[in-house]
């Protein structure tokens, strides 16, 4: 059975809609999100909505981050998280919707595992907050940091990740792969160990501003990535008529960045 993962959707709703199309007409109607389904983005309650239908769903670092505190988040992050903050927290008066929307962001797990596929947001180590990065790995001298070695550690065989909003694997042989490099759809083999990042649908920065996600056939042991337009003009224009979130959140979908 094939399922779709998604992640870093940051309340993009124009880029959410365009994938879910995309995911449907494949046929697929089984979805793992991996985190920040809000964040950055001007329409937090409607993604969260979609989200809410999905098979799973983690909890990334925006949302920890505006059930708690915004640590080590940068002044146009810390802004969207007030904004998000004020578009979901519901008090008294509240109507059901935003009742329900409130209890699934505080009951979102840190990690989910199915056969020795694990699926997180973070890394393996750190679900929520840690950095799997490219230039953590040395294909030339085939090394890693000590945070690669543990992130293998705690990896069975595949770990599904998000976080950096740029798409690759890394495997245990000490190389980086993106996407591209293998006509968009990779097998894992056997012995080896991989970290595979399925990119973000809502902010992409690997400089191609299409939303980004992942198919995930674990019967055959494939990952396939898939690029989606949506309407970035629109997505930005939101942003800026909130006229409280930082304009570089609107300004980065544009080139990827």
């Amino acid at each position: 059975m094939k399922e779709a993962v998604v992640s870093d959707i940051h309340a993009n709703i124009e880029a959410l809609e365009r994938v879910l199309v995309d995911i449907n007409n494949k046929g697929i109607n089984r979805i793992i999100c991996l985190g920040d389904v809000i964040g950055y983005g001007a329409s937090p309650a409607q993604c969260l909505d979609l989200a809410m239908k999905f098979d799973v769903c983690l909890v990334g670092n925006h949302e920890w981050a505006v059930m708690n505190q915004p640590v080590g988040f940068n002044r146009a992050a810390r802004k969207a998280v007030e904004f998000t903050r004020s578009k979901l927290k519901h008090g008294f008066l509240s109507g059901s919707k935003a009742k329900k929307r409130w209890e699934f962001l505080k009951n979102l797990p840190e990690k989910h595992k199915e056969g020795n596929y694990l699926f997180v947001h973070g890394s393996p180590t750190s679900p929520i907050e840690e950095y799997i990065l490219r230039q953590d790995v040395d294909e030339v001298l085939g090394d890693w940091t000590k945070k690669i070695e543990l992130a293998f550690e705690n990896t069975e065989f595949v770990a599904m990740i998000g976080h950096t909003h740029s798409p690759g694997i890394l495997s245990s042989d000490a190389r980086f792969i993106t996407p591209g490099e293998t006509g968009w759809k990779y097998t894992f083999e056997e012995g080896k160990k991989y970290l595979v990042n399925v990119g973000s649908v809502g902010q992409p920065r690997d400089r191609d501003p299409r939303a980004c996600y992942a198919v995930l056939d674990r019967e055959n042991h494939t990952v396939e990535y898939f690029r989606i337009e949506y309407n970035v003009n629109l997505a930005m224009k939101k942003i800026h008529d909130t006229e409280f979130m930082d304009e570089q959140l609107a300004e980065r979908l544009k080139g990827g960045t």
